[in-house]
């Protein structure tokens, strides 16, 4: 039986990150609950003092088929390289120069939307057809493969 998955973030702004990675993935922000038209009403009308307005945010897939992204706010900063990491499928069925082309329009448009590049892997055929390392905001890695 398979199970649904959501990947959860540790981070110092949750809006922030949930904005990149909508951004990075074609997510949409996850609505409030019904009966709301924002977040902010519907957290005043729960008595979330402002302080704690930015504790949790989420991004939905907007097909449905991808998890649920859930970024919660914590104390201390990002500590070490990340044991799993998220990889964008930025050029499918692409190969050689046309996917490290597509790879870097995309590595290129994420920069602009705060992420970093780390470092590109040129493509090592059969197995490795290129891919970019890049950091979130908060410094998260992921590949644009």
């Amino acid at each position: 039986m398979a199970r649904d998955v959501q990947i959860t973030f540790d981070c110092g702004d949750p809006a922030g990150l949930s904005a990149f990675w909508a951004e990075a993935l074609g997510y949409r922000l996850q609505d409030p609950p019904e009966g709301f038209e924002s977040w902010e009403q519907a957290l005043e009308a729960m008595g979330v003092p402002p302080e704690n307005r930015n504790d949790a945010s989420a991004v939905l897939d907007p097909a449905g088929a991808g998890p649920r992204l859930f970024f919660q706010r914590v104390p201390e900063g990002k500590q070490a390289k990340n044991r799993v990491h998220i990889d964008v499928r930025a050029a499918p069925g692409l190969e050689g120069d046309a996917r490290m082309t597509a790879l870097e329009a995309e590595a290129e448009r994420l920069v602009s939307h705060g992420a970093t590049r780390v470092r590109r892997h040129e493509p090592a055929p059969p197995l490795d057809g290129g891919h970019i390392v890049m950091a979130d905001p908060e410094g998260n890695e992921f590949c644009l493969d």
